[in-house]
């Protein structure tokens, strides 16, 4: 039997490999094992996620936990090439742009093992981001390179990619937005929090470009304090983030604003429930940007640049950087009902994840219980 062993190792990678691993379950005779690397650690922002998107355990677990950036790939590409050797996968299947991506992309390469990198094609064009350093090697190094949207196609063919190679299929998040966003609604969350539907702000906040920058985040923070002085303001903090905080002595200054809400990172379902609610997203995650414009939800992205130009281009995403007169400047004009439209990319339809089972499938000549259709 043919086998595929998909790749995960933060977060955002599970919301993608869960509805991939779902559609070839249902479609296909491919054997398929989930590598878990272990790069999120941490239950709140890793197992809590496999429950919430209905997936059982990781067959094989790395447990490389956190270090440098070369500390960590490295470690992962020895037990990877442990794994790979011994498993003798047919195809790896890696998404998004973490260092289990990269790593998994250079084992696969020296061992000859057919890579799909799913998500390919992003580009950001700012190569002091570790991520756009991921997204390029990884894409050089892929087989099939399987993209969310027309702009990553044309990113790869700018780079020489052979258009053999790239495959338009859509957005593989919003499979798993759309499949949960009915159960996400019927937590309790906002009556927890003592919230009201439309009338709260989410903010995110945790790239080290933002956060290991002890202006930026100074600053950032001064931007989530003006807007909770209008309206709540609910801030899930990642572990890296509440480390930056602590360090800087902000955390006397934030709870001075009780309508700044920080809390612990949120499972899938229970962050959706937040999200889909909000009145407006402020954030550094490239996962949220999507998010927000599939379900219509204002979202001021706290960076420079983005690698996803069409949740701005048709969502409703824009980009305000990180100076905190031009965030609050933005992040008024939304409050005050000034609010952009949006629509819904090509191919975000739910889809994505039986394109790409249909498309392994093919390339690997395996039996198909059912076509796509």
């Amino acid at each position: 039997m043919k086998k595929v062993i998909h790749i995960v190792g933060a977060r955002p990678n599970f919301m993608k490999v869960a509805p991939i691993h779902k559609a070839i379950a249902a479609r296909t005779s491919l054997q398929q094992l989930v590598m878990h690397t272990g790069q999120h650690y941490d239950a709140k922002m890793s197992d809590v996620f496999f429950a919430d998107l209905g997936m059982a355990a990781p067959d094989i677990h790395l447990g490389i936990g956190s270090g440098s950036h070369a500390e960590q790939t490295a470690k992962m590409m020895v037990e990877m090439e442990k794994i790979f050797l011994k498993e003798k996968p047919d195809l790896v299947s890696v998404v998004g742009d973490v260092n289990s991506t990269i790593a998994a992309a250079l084992v696969t390469s020296k061992l000859a093992i057919p890579l799909s990198h799913v998500e390919a094609g992003l580009r950001s064009f700012e190569r002091h981001m570790p991520e756009e350093i991921n997204r390029v090697v990884t894409d050089r190094l892929s087989d099939m390179l399987l993209t969310p949207s027309r702009d990553a196609d044309a990113n790869l063919l700018k780079e020489g990619i052979d258009p053999k190679r790239i495959h338009l299929v859509g957005n593989v998040m919003i499979d798993s937005l759309l499949s949960s966003k009915e159960k996400a609604d019927q937590l309790p969350t906002l009556k927890q929090l003592g919230l009201t539907p439309r009338a709260y702000v989410v903010a995110t906040l945790h790239r080290p470009s933002n956060v290991d920058n002890p202006k930026l985040l100074a600053g950032l923070l001064s931007t989530l304090i003006h807007v909770a002085k209008k309206v709540p303001v609910v801030f899930p903090v990642h572990p890296r983030t509440r480390k930056m905080i602590s360090e800087q002595g902000h955390g006397p200054e934030l709870e001075k604003t009780p309508a700044l809400k920080l809390v612990d990172p949120m499972g899938y379902l229970e962050f959706l429930s937040l999200t889909s609610q909000a009145q407006l997203v402020m954030t550094d995650s490239g996962g949220l940007q999507e998010e927000t414009t599939a379900l219509g939800v204002p979202c001021l992205t706290l960076r420079e640049e983005t690698e996803r130009p069409v949740t701005v281009e048709v969502g409703t995403n824009e980009v305000v950087g990180t100076d905190p007169v031009r965030i609050r400047e933005a992040a008024d004009r939304v409050l005050s009902g000034n609010v952009k439209k949006g629509r819904v990319p090509e191919l975000w339809d739910g889809r994505t994840g039986e394109r790409i089972a249909d498309l392994y499938a093919r390339v690997l000549g395996v039996e198909q219980k059912r076509a796509f259709g």
